[in-house]
């Protein structure tokens, strides 16, 4: 069974349950953001070592997508996200019913790199399926679903929590694994063309292409400033709305709903202007950024609420949004011959640099307002302007 070859007239249904699994590393980290305050007290943790449980699953998810590309390059992407998803499922499981923080945190390392398997599998299978604008298409529209992951994991997770507790969370994920899984053996199968030899001189080779393609390199650089901002906001947020504005876990899921919201704007407005000349673009998208959070943080001393943090942060992520999908299916698109490789790397990168930089800033300042919030934001979209003026010295020098 699992090693079938998908069937052309199971194609729309297996391209459905892909976009299904691509939001499952969004699902598994922002479904438990309206919990984290309850969660610490819970479980008698301070707000760093509840936070720690998403940044270690980001470093494992980033870091296991460094080598996942060459796996499903090697052995394909049906049996990599068959086991995957039922190792998805009892970990899962195992959260769900367990108290102990540092089994907690193994769990999460596990969730990281389950997640960097199954949809690293799933980047590459739009990669094998489909071709030249049709591709193109797809990889966009696969950013834009995995953008759904941040608007309806964190709604669902503070009804889990106002009705049920944190733990709610994680069974809930367990269920939705189980039943891809069981679709998933019913109509998908491997859609990979040409096996790549797995050897550490192939992945080497491959990853020093990728890093010498200087335009790739600064992608993967925009990539994980956009998506650190994101990351940032999901570190301190709810301790902000929960423990200094005073709001409950439904009143978070909803304020990370709208996030969610702008994430995906940014998508949409990315696909809307695919045509248009690429760079100008998203410098324009990054001095609108900037702009904002310099008016988040100035109006920050005299009006200080729930709806201004909201619409201030409600711009920057659909900033972040729109310079993520262009440049994330820009590098996934790169290098078709190696696209689990090229998929991973880009992944690889983009989040092990997300959690480093997020994990260091909200340590450093602590966040407890808006105006913390706006020079967290401020520093870090201080990164991606530096980025870009690498782009434009470079290409001034050619």
């Amino acid at each position: 069974m699992l090693n079938k070859t998908l069937k052309e007239k199971n194609k729309t249904i297996a391209t459905i349950l892909a976009f299904a699994v691509i939001p499952i590393s969004g699902l598994a980290t922002d479904i438990y953001l309206p919990s984290m305050p309850n969660m610490g007290m819970v479980l008698g943790a301070s707000e760093s070592q509840i936070q720690l449980t998403l940044s270690l699953f980001l470093i494992s998810y980033g870091i296991t997508q460094f080598f996942t590309g060459a796996i499903v390059d090697t052995y394909g992407r049906y049996r990599v996200s068959i086991f995957s998803l039922f190792f998805f499922v009892l970990s899962f499981w195992i959260t769900a019913n367990t108290s102990n923080l540092y089994l907690i945190y193994f769990m999460r390392i596990v969730q990281g790199i389950l997640s960097g398997f199954a949809v690293v599998a799933k980047r590459a299978y739009f990669v094998d399926v489909f071709e030249g604008e049709e591709r193109r298409h797809y990889l966009s529209i696969m950013t834009i679903v995995w953008s759904l992951a941040p608007i309806i994991a964190p709604f669902i997770g503070g009804f889990l929590q106002i009705h049920f507790d944190w733990q709610a969370n994680f069974s809930a994920l367990g269920i939705y694994c189980l039943v891809v899984l069981i679709l998933e053996l019913i109509f998908s199968g491997e859609t990979i063309k040409t096996r790549n030899p797995i050897s550490i001189n192939f992945l080497f080779t491959s990853f020093k292409e990728m890093f010498k393609t200087v335009d790739f390199f600064y992608g993967m650089l925009i990539c994980a400033v956009s998506y650190s901002l994101i990351m940032f906001y999901n570190l301190c947020g709810p301790f902000i709305i929960e423990s200094t504005l005073g709001y409950s876990a439904i009143t978070t899921g909803y304020i990370s709903l709208l996030m969610g919201l702008a994430w995906m704007c940014g998508g949409f407005f990315g696909k809307a202007l695919i045509n248009k000349a690429f760079l100008p673009k998203i410098k324009m998208a990054n001095y609108l950024q900037v702009l904002f959070i310099i008016i988040m943080l100035g109006s920050s001393f005299w009006i200080s609420t729930l709806y201004t943090l909201a619409i201030f942060a409600f711009l920057v992520h659909v900033t972040a949004g729109f310079m993520f999908n262009n440049y994330f299916s820009y590098c996934l698109g790169r290098f078709p011959h190696a696209a689990g490789i090229a998929g991973g790397l880009t992944g690889g990168v983009t989040y092990v640099l997300t959690s480093a930089i997020s994990y260091t800033v909200v340590t450093f300042m602590k966040p407890v307002s808006q105006e913390n919030l706006a020079i967290g934001y401020f520093i870090i979209a201080l990164l991606g302007l530096g980025v870009l003026i690498m782009i434009k010295i470079r290409k001034a020098h050619h």
